[in-house]
């Protein structure tokens, strides 16, 4: 059968689909591509050449390091896969700098990129408060890298999958059990008995206190063991169908590698 896949919901940031025809092993390596194998730029060193506030040196530049960074995945490739060999060519390296003095907020739309296309996905992510007189001058640098190396390279947040709910309701007495016991508040007596209308069944958690409260075992819940619902966000670094796409490529390139390593044996 035919891979399908359903849009339910898309914004620039987030999704939500249902993926049908699929095993449980490929969902769940989209949803792992998608949270550690899509690669991201992320700040990873920091010269600090002034900072008189209260914040260490370190601390600051961890703060730094979590701030999203827009990407082009077309543009820029992690540093060990950078033909430079390491010695931090334009397509592996963007520097940002900082200057700033007090009293004032320091916020992530502060920083000044070398690279119009890679800037902080958000504006206004707080890095520092600065009093009267003090000074943070700095240049920090991005490099581009994987989730599985570290949680700053993690285009992907909240990436998750359920299977899809099958509920049935055969000989229904209508005494409303079910309809009290249900913590998602999806059912409700039709002209048949007991019933769970449209997208409802979506918001199902297959918990089973529906069935489990039924006196006469008129309810079963079940899964769709090739149907997944998918929840999908992005840090900003791509937008959320960007990061769907590489997904989904990383996972093509890796089984052709796997291919190609298999037919050298």
């Amino acid at each position: 059968m035919t891979m399908e896949v359903d849009i339910l919901e898309l914004s620039e940031r987030s999704a939500k689909f249902i993926l049908s025809n699929a095993s449980a092993a490929f969902a769940n390596g989209v949803r792992r591509a998608a949270l550690s194998d899509v690669p991201t730029l992320a700040i990873d060193d920091v010269n600090i050449y002034n900072n008189t506030s209260v914040l260490f040196d370190e601390q600051l530049a961890l703060r730094l390091g979590l701030i999203p960074l827009t990407t082009d995945i077309e543009e820029f490739v992690p540093v060990d896969e950078c033909t430079c060999g390491g010695a931090e060519c334009p397509a592996c390296k963007v520097s940002l700098t900082l200057s700033a003095e007090g009293p004032r907020m320091v916020y992530s739309g502060d920083l000044i990129s070398s690279d119009e296309r890679v800037q902080a996905a958000d504006q206004n992510v707080p890095i520092i408060d600065l009093k009267e007189g003090q000074k943070v001058v700095l240049e920090a640098i991005a490099h581009m890298n994987y989730g599985h190396k570290h949680a700053k390279w993690q285009a992907g947040v909240a990436c998750g999958y359920k299977n899809m709910p099958i509920v049935t309701f055969e000989n229904c007495d209508e005494c409303g059990a079910c309809v009290k016991e249900c913590p998602k508040n999806i059912i409700h007596i039709g002209s048949n008995g007991a019933e769970i209308s449209g997208d409802d069944i979506l918001k199902c958690i297959l918990c089973k206190l529906c069935a489990s409260v039924c006196e006469i075992n008129a309810i079963t819940v079940s899964e769709d063991e090739n149907s997944f619902i998918f929840t999908m966000e992005s840090d900003g670094s791509y937008t959320v169908q960007q990061l769907i796409i590489n997904a989904g490529t990383t996972i093509k390139e890796k089984a052709s590698r796997l291919g190609e390593i298999l037919e050298s044996l």
